[in-house]
């Protein structure tokens, strides 16, 4: 069943959660991210949400929307294949943060379809803090394609082949638990992330790690290397995921310089897993110097 062009536009009901310190620190601790910012109250302004901590504030409207009947997802089909960042503010605990979700494209491929969903979020004066771009790939009924190459895809296998000599490595390890440690922290529990015999009815190897909690180890190494430890340098992320990453499994990224966008140092990025393959690809990371 083909997804419903019709509903590009549409947009859901918004959904209000108020970040709760306790809620915050879990989430640090389901990605092994023991950033001061996160959990010393005496640091100077105070202590802070992972900026990652904006999927936890999103879910509920991102479900609203791949859960539409009229939209016509196919859950069983779906992979999660590209998410685009933009951490405007600093979210605090304490902070009301006001999530809504739009249609935004959904598009076809050879293998398949694509759809973006749009998602922004406020606070309790009303100020954009985020803005996200989740995109999802619909699987062709006859195949188990990974996600589709995209945009700026050429380009980011240009700019690796270029920097064959990355200006920052950092290697970090998943924990064979860790994907449950994410599911109870994120509050997305689908099954391929807990029960090896769901992962592989679905065509995987077993348990995989959550596309988010990969992005999330990329940006807890982006804040740390890149951002001196401070996370509201990160103004960015962008990620396609290539390839899921195991529980136990540990996962390289390699940044190069990319020039400047707007003020902000702008990074590309590749990760990898132990076994060489690319997790990752069409990695962008903006920082404020």
């Amino acid at each position: 069943m083909a997804l419903n062009r019709n509903c590009v536009g549409k947009t859901y009901p918004e959904v209000t959660t108020e970040i709760s310190l306790e809620a915050a620190q879990k989430y640090a601790r389901a990605c092994n991210d023991d950033n001061p910012r996160y959990f010393d109250p005496n640091v100077p302004g105070g202590i802070l949400a992972p900026p990652m901590f904006g999927v936890v504030l999103t879910w509920f409207a991102l479900l609203s929307a791949t859960g539409d009947p009229e939209v016509g997802v196919d859950v069983t089909r779906l992979l999660h294949g590209e998410q685009d960042m933009e951490f405007l503010r600093p979210l605090r605990p304490g902070d009301r943060i006001v999530a809504g979700s739009r249609i935004a494209s959904i598009d076809t491929r050879a293998t398949g379809e694509t759809m973006t969903v749009e998602l922004l979020a406020r606070n309790q004066q009303g100020v954009l803090v985020q803005r996200q771009l989740f995109g999802i790939f619909i699987r062709g009924s006859r195949r188990r394609d990974a996600a589709p190459r995209t945009r700026g895809d050429e380009g980011a296998d240009e700019q690796v082949r270029a920097h064959a000599e990355p200006a920052v490595i950092v290697t970090q390890q998943v924990d064979p638990n860790q994907a449950a440690r994410y599911a109870e922290a994120s509050g997305d529990c689908n099954p391929i992330h807990l029960d090896e015999r769901v992962a592989r009815m679905f065509g995987l190897p077993g348990v995989i790690l959550h596309g988010m909690c990969t992005a999330s180890f990329v940006a807890r190494a982006t804040v740390n290397r890149l951002c001196g430890g401070d996370p509201d340098r990160l103004r960015r992320l962008r990620v396609r995921f290539s390839h899921p990453v195991l529980p136990g499994d540990s996962m390289t990224t390699e940044f190069w310089p990319a020039g400047e966008r707007e003020g902000r140092l702008v990074y590309g990025f590749q990760t990898h897993a132990s076994s060489g393959t690319a997790v990752v690809k069409d990695g962008l990371a903006e920082v404020v110097p």
